[in-house]
């Protein structure tokens, strides 16, 4: 592999030439850096080079794995989600029935941070066939569909209708997936019942459960688990992240944050 010098060296322009080399292992980083930094110097022209470049790669074929998993467009479809722009909405879309889970489940992401409806009814076509579905595949370290990437994009696009798919998968095998959907539920519903699900999860003997449990609470943006959040067994790191997604959720819907929360915050930083 080429030699490749540190992020804040690069530029734009340099990285869309590695994306569109032939270097496997550069194009994979290219792709990486761009939904990274990518923004932070990009000009109005190399952004839109950026995506056209992004949504190419996301059908590229020459990058693939022995497992026959493409690397190049899952970073692709990672970073079209983070560069926010709706020309992606589309070819992640189709992306959704490529045969490598990992393109799948980065393209399901990608949909529920792009935010735009027009995702919801073919993101409820992975949940076809329910939990039944959503089993282990024999000799791989992921179930048939991501389900979990799915729930949660889901949620966050206001899928209401999705919400009779969604309830079964809170009687799922993996915590994680119940959890996801609890989250979605929430975000759908406002009900408190699943977010006090997730509250009690920080119970939990587990400490991966706990911070999983933790960050969903901070993305939904649960405020009456505040004080849950700071008694919690996990790192403080975790704690701050919950909290400043509570906080965020609090200003984007104008609803003056809780003074318990600013407290909360303050003890923690």
């Amino acid at each position: 592999m080429a030699a490749v010098s540190a992020a804040p060296s690069l530029t734009v322009p340099e990285m869309l030439k590695q994306l569109q080399g032939e270097d496997h292992s550069l194009r994979y980083y290219a792709a990486w850096w761009l939904g990274k930094f990518g923004l932070e110097s990009a000009t109005t022209a190399e952004r839109q080079s950026m995506v056209t470049a992004l949504i190419a790669a996301l059908a590229d074929e020459s990058d693939r794995t022995e497992l026959g998993g493409y690397p190049l467009r899952r970073n692709a479809a990672r970073a079209l989600g983070k560069l926010g722009d709706p020309q992606a909405v589309p070819p992640l879309i189709a992306c959704l029935g490529c045969d490598d889970f990992y393109v799948r489940e980065a393209a399901a992401i990608a949909l529920g941070q792009l935010g735009d409806a027009a995702a919801v009814e073919p993101l409820k076509t992975l949940l076809a066939g329910g939990v039944a579905m959503a089993t282990r595949v024999p000799g791989r370290p992921h179930l048939a569909q991501p389900v979990e990437a799915v729930i949660e994009s889901l949620g966050q696009l206001g899928g209401t209708s999705a919400i009779p798919l969604i309830e079964p998968f809170l009687e799922h095998d993996l915590p994680r997936v119940q959890f996801a959907a609890a989250r979605a539920l929430f975000q759908l519903t406002a009900a408190p019942a699943y977010g006090d699900r997730l509250i009690a999860a920080l119970a939990s003997e587990d400490v991966q459960l706990r911070r999983t449990a933790l960050l969903d609470l901070g993305a939904m943006g649960y405020l009456p688990a505040t004080t849950a959040i700071v008694e919690a067994r996990v790192e403080a790191s975790f704690k701050l992240i919950a909290l400043h997604g509570i906080l965020a959720k609090q200003l984007t819907t104008r609803v003056a944050p809780a003074e318990p929360l600013f407290a909360a915050l303050d003890q923690l930083l």
